[in-house]
């Protein structure tokens, strides 16, 4: 077994390879750039070493700053994580040649299959159902649109050495394959340094599985059960579970056997994920196969009780699967969050600054679920511009779908963020959503439930019962503390109003609330339905704390707390609303204030993200029309056109190529 190992990757991947290492006895290295050099990763290895500026290009992606890294700290073996240099035959090359063992697949297999058009080709010539396609070098737009419109609408846009939704565009109609194609062309060739593109159909109302495999340099090949990604955006994977609650035992079992059978055919070893388009009715065809470790391995982990890295790290040092493919049985259902530092609310963009709090749900098992979360950062840590914004993933593991969704939804409430915008708000909502719990999913599902962009769920029923409540008690709790600070004036002890009007939008409850320390109980007593409902509440929060945590009807629940004037802006299962609590002469004064009209801002376009200006397509004095590109701002390795929403003349441009902008900066003035 190898003595020490080192990671060629960077973030929560680096971090999970390091905790199974540890596990192992085996020594670890880190790598970094300028921009990790406090990156959780760096300060969980035993060594690490620095091999370049910020950008991925200038060094986690160079061969030899890596290959030197090794060299100085006596590395035996490197693993790659996922992403970067995982899917490069040329890397595991290089490393054998300088003697270093490659903790992944051999050369020959990551060439037949990492390539997305050669393992599209393996899979045609081993009867492998495929999706009708192209996989010739495609010269141009004009060529890319002759094969979309021989292949028929929609098409799928895709960069051959492509991986994480980069490089990638859907196209319905001749105009989007001619400005995606080389959107989708530039934005391989910078994540990846390959600008070669393939075109398939698109099937429409898809549905994304995938079979897991690990495979040991002796033959053997075995698969660990299917993970289904279909609730994406940008073509990038949000949530994930294990098993699929689409197929049965039969197309498992096809599916498995199928992708173990194009795994053998290229002499594959290691982890790797054969990916399949499922149709609602249980069709599959093969996609595509990714020769490393994928994003969401944690949920088939917890079905099956296997540790993926350590087996790769056990394959690569030439032992055997201790395991053959019928002691493999799948326990309970798991369900990964990917918590991402984005807006979800403007079009899940990306959002970089620094982690200002940063709680995550405790982790272990509790009440017959267990809850996981696999990070690479930490409280006061920067989320950069040069990276993927991932911040962890959550994971959640019981007996049925339907308990994991639930403690799901219980350690998102619990997950606390401050100081970027994120998408634990999106990831409450879905939780919550009939669609998602019913299981009739498909990759269009953001698309088709959330057509306008996501908005937050309103607070209706029960929930705003509990959110009134839990904001009384706050206040409540708060007026007692007030009352006992020392030093005030002698005489009649100052009392309060137990009766409180709260309102949440349009809405205001009338309630009481009675108790002390840790005990209350909240009676209705407006004129609503829930007249003379009492709501038992039970606990310890503290004022200033930014999680409430307590007992609700003797029901867990967790709210995040923000303060707020004269309130609380409180989140809980996808609603985050502004939550105002008065006496009943404030609230009766407070319905006499103006409405504050927000300004006007038709006339400008606003940078939607932080992120650096890659085209400016008007100048000064130009008419525009709907729909027309106006600016590319490149953030996270993704490329965003601004369009134009109405027919206008640009009067000023405030920006040019290669400006890096904050979050609403002026970018352009209309007339």
């Amino acid at each position: 077994m190898f003595k020490k190992i080192l990671i060629a990757n960077r973030g929560e991947i680096a971090c999970r390879v390091i905790k199974t290492a540890r596990k192992m006895g085996i020594k670890t290295v880190a790598v970094y750039s300028d921009a990790d050099r406090d990156a959780l990763h760096v300060e969980m290895a035993d060594e690490a070493v620095h091999i370049g500026p910020a950008p991925a290009a200038q060094s986690y992606l160079i061969i030899d700053k890596i290959i030197d890294a090794c060299k100085q700290t006596g590395a035996e073996a490197v693993h790659p994580g996922y992403g970067f240099l995982s899917e490069r035959e040329a890397f595991p090359l290089a490393l054998a040649k300088a003697g270093i063992v490659f903790i992944g697949p051999n050369p020959r297999a990551i060439a037949a299959m990492g390539d997305k058009i050669e393992s599209k080709k393996a899979a045609a010539a081993a009867k492998v159902s495929t999706v009708p396609g192209y996989m010739g070098e495609i010269s141009d737009e004009k060529h890319a649109v002759k094969i979309a419109e021989e292949i028929g609408y929609p098409v799928m846009m895709k960069a051959s050495a492509g991986g994480g939704g980069k490089g990638m565009r859907i196209a319905f109609t001749r105009k989007e394959v001619e400005e995606g194609f080389p959107l989708a062309r530039s934005e391989a060739k910078s994540s990846f340094g390959d600008d070669r593109m393939f075109i398939e159909k698109f099937i429409v109302d898809p549905r994304h599985i995938e079979i897991q495999l690990i495979g040991d340099k002796h033959g053997n090949v075995v698969y660990l059960g299917e993970r289904e990604c279909s609730i994406q955006r940008r073509n990038q994977k949000v949530l994930e579970e294990a098993p699929s609650p689409l197929l049965d035992e039969k197309t498992r079992k096809a599916m498995g056997e199928q992708a173990v059978a194009l795994a053998k055919a290229v002499g594959y070893d290691s982890a790797g994920t054969v990916e399949f388009v499922a149709g609602q009715d249980r069709s599959f065809y093969f996609l595509e196969m990714n020769t490393r470790l994928q994003v969401e391995h944690p949920v088939t982990e917890m079905i099956t009780g296997v540790d993926l890295v350590e087996q790769m790290i056990r394959v690569a040092a030439g032992e055997k699967l201790p395991f053959k493919q019928s002691d493999i049985k799948l326990n309970g259902w798991a369900v990964e969050s990917r918590v991402y530092a984005e807006d979800p609310f403007r079009n899940f963009l990306p959002s970089i600054g620094r982690l200002v709090k940063y709680r995550p749900p405790a982790e272990g098992a509790r009440e017959g679920a267990t809850v996981r979360n696999d990070t690479g950062v930490f409280e006061g840590g920067e989320i950069s511009m040069y990276y993927d914004p991932m911040i962890a993933k959550l994971v959640t593991h019981a007996p049925t779908r339907e308990k994991a969704i639930a403690a799901q939804a219980d350690a998102l409430d619990a997950f606390y963020i401050d100081g970027i915008q994120h998408n634990i708000p999106f990831l409450q909502a879905v939780m919550q959503h009939p669609r998602w719990i019913s299981g009739k999913i498909s990759t269009g599902f953001i698309k088709e439930e959330y057509p306008d962009g996501f908005k937050p769920r309103a607070a209706e029923g029960e929930e705003r019962r509990i959110l009134a409540a839990v904001a009384a008690v706050i206040d409540h709790q708060q007026n007692s503390r007030r009352r006992q600070i020392t030093h005030q004036m002698s005489g009649t002890a100052v009392s309060f109003a137990k009766t409180r009007v709260v309102k949440i939008g349009d809405d205001q409850l009338k309630m009481e609330v009675t108790g002390a320390d840790h005990s209350f109980a909240v009676t209705m007593i407006g004129d609503d339905e829930a007249r003379g409902e009492t709501i038992s509440i039970v606990s310890s929060w503290q004022p200033g704390q930014p999680l409430w945590h307590g007992k609700v009807n003797n029901r867990d629940v967790a709210i995040m707390v923000r303060p707020l004037l004269n309130g609380l802006t409180l989140s809980y299962r996808g609603i985050t609303v502004p939550v105002h609590v008065f006496t009943s002469r404030e609230a009766e004064l407070a319905a006499l204030m103006p409405v504050k009209v927000a300004a006007d801002m038709s006339k400008y376009l606003l940078c939607p993200m932080p992120g650096l200006v890659k085209a400016v397509n008007v100048e000064e004095g130009a008419d525009v029309k709907a729909g027309d590109p106006l600016v590319v701002v490149e953030a996270m390795k993704m490329e965003n056109v601004l369009r134009a929403e109405i027919d206008g003349k640009v009067k000023k441009v405030n920006a040019k190529a290669g400006d890096s902008l904050a979050v609403d900066a002026v970018i352009l003035e209309f007339a």
